[in-house]
């Protein structure tokens, strides 16, 4: 396959700005208009202004020594890699590296304009659709792409006749239904398949299997193992994969009234071992996914309570989420961090309304567990995260869809010993600019933690909200 030549537009390089080394063999061209965003969009502290400020340090290096005649030859884009690019470029694409032969061309000379009249040249997209156009005239014996994640100048560009790409090696999975659910549903088959090297044990009241045989590879650690059989329903949870066998765990069922937690009990299936992850002490990470109206917030709320309050495993709940617009500063008026969060927070509130509703000591008793509940949990704004250990603290991102995977990185990182983070979020509602379901942050951490046994994650799929809400999601 001949090289091709991709011109490259400016929200690629703010979204990702090691896109500059992901294009193996073939070579980039950055018009000047690129750089004159870069350069408009790199003052702040939101990540789009730290990810412009990081392309231009990248270009920076590859031009440093360089002479006008060489930047009109193109620039190696593996000139300064050992140095700059193999650190900075994330886990498991080294070998992305290694293939790095392009060069990297910039924008030396005006086109003449080629644009439809009905396409202004001074608008910056255009411009740039402009460029690629005059490139495809003037360099025929390339394909000329545009990478862009823009939809709307992907469409002008295929109108005006020019090969337009997204831009997709910030992609966690090519499908979204590949996307790890947390269950595996064994067929009709598997126990007369297993059955004959099987073991089982009791240990302190909990039920262990040992099973061998074929399926057991596609398994992952705390993954559950579902079973329908209409005689013998079966609910597991993997507990350990070593080599050809993996032990299981029977799950603890918490739709029984005497197994509530927090006065909280799971109505369905995923529910159930949604509390199972939730209040596993050895499961330091969990992720929950589903549509409005399936419990996430409130599930996890009842387990950090139960564990925080009553158990005494965390010392506080810390719950954030991202504030729209994503990353903007929450402001200087008068107010704590926790008063300029409270709009954002309205799902916490309804939960904590429907967990601490008891009757039995009337309106001074829900006062007293109001102010007890105000000092166990607090708010707190993503934008001040940077550089903090959270030591002992049960941990809640909500909705984590709307953060990158560089964003929710830096959350998690943030853990210290003895705290847990769950992360929530419906990858089918994604407010920020440019994120889609296979490039979210949250998407993200559920494809890269599956196969850490201390993490764990399942889909939530039906909602329990209400008859009318789940009426209403089915035919509106």
């Amino acid at each position: 396959m001949s090289k091709r030549l991709f011109v490259v537009d400016s929200n690629v390089l703010m979204h990702d700005p090691t896109s500059l080394f992901r294009f193996q063999e073939h070579d980039i061209f950055v018009p000047m208009m690129v750089l004159e965003e870069l350069d408009n969009n790199k003052k702040g502290r939101t990540e789009v202004a730290r990810n412009a400020r990081q392309a231009s340090r990248f270009l920076d290096e590859l031009l440093f020594g360089a002479s006008h005649e060489e930047i009109e030859q193109g620039l190696p884009l593996n000139a300064h890699l050992d140095a700059l690019a193999q650190h900075k470029l994330q886990n498991g694409h080294k070998e992305l590296a290694e293939q790095l032969s392009g060069r990297l061309f910039f924008q030396t000379r005006a086109y003449p304009d080629s644009l439809p009249h009905h396409l202004p040249g001074n608008l910056p997209d255009n411009n740039i659709l402009g460029t690629a156009l005059a490139l495809q005239e003037n360099r025929q014996e390339r394909r000329v792409t545009l990478v862009t994640k823009d939809i709307n100048l992907r469409i002008k560009a295929a109108v005006v006749g020019i090969h337009a790409e997204d831009y997709r090696s910030d992609r966690a999975l090519e499908d979204v239904d590949l996307l790890y659910t947390g269950h595996y549903r064994l067929e009709q088959a598997f126990w007369e398949r297993h059955a004959r090297e099987m073991e089982s044990w009791v240990d302190a009241g909990r039920t262990f299997y040992r099973l061998k045989g074929p399926d057991i590879e596609e398994w992952s650690p705390n993954e559950f193992i579902v079973s329908d059989q209409e005689t013998n329903p079966f609910d597991a949870i993997v507990r350990r994969i070593e080599d050809d066998s993996a032990i299981i765990e029977t799950v603890q069922d918490y739709r029984g009234s005497n197994h509530a937690v927090w006065g909280i009990n799971a109505r369905n299936r995923e529910q159930n071992y949604a509390l199972n992850l939730l209040m596993d002490p050895e499961i330091d990470f969990v992720s929950l996914l589903g549509m409005a109206g399936t419990g996430k917030t409130l599930l996890t709320l009842a387990a950090g309570l139960e564990q925080t309050l009553e158990q005494k495993r965390y010392s506080e709940i810390i719950m954030t989420r991202v504030t729209v617009p994503v990353g903007e500063d929450i402001g200087y008026l008068p107010g704590t961090e926790e008063e300029k969060m409270t709009p954002w927070m309205g799902a916490l509130m309804d939960n904590l309304e429907v967990l601490t509703n008891t009757e039995a000591g009337g309106e001074w008793g829900r006062q007293a567990t109001n102010d007890l509940l105000s000092k166990r949990i607090k708010i707190r704004s993503v934008n001040f995260m940077r550089g903090r250990t959270f030591l002992n603290r049960y941990i809640i991102i909500d909705e984590a869809q709307n953060l990158t995977s560089k964003q929710l990185k830096t959350l998690i990182t943030r853990a210290g010993p003895g705290t847990k983070v769950i992360c929530l979020g419906n990858i089918a509602q994604i407010d920020t600019p440019y994120l889609s379901e296979t490039t979210s942050g949250l998407t993200y951490v559920v494809d890269r933690f599956k196969s850490w046994e201390h993490s764990g994650h399942i889909t939530l799929v039906r909602g329990e909200r209400s008859r009318l809400a789940d009426y209403s999601s089915e035919v509106l």
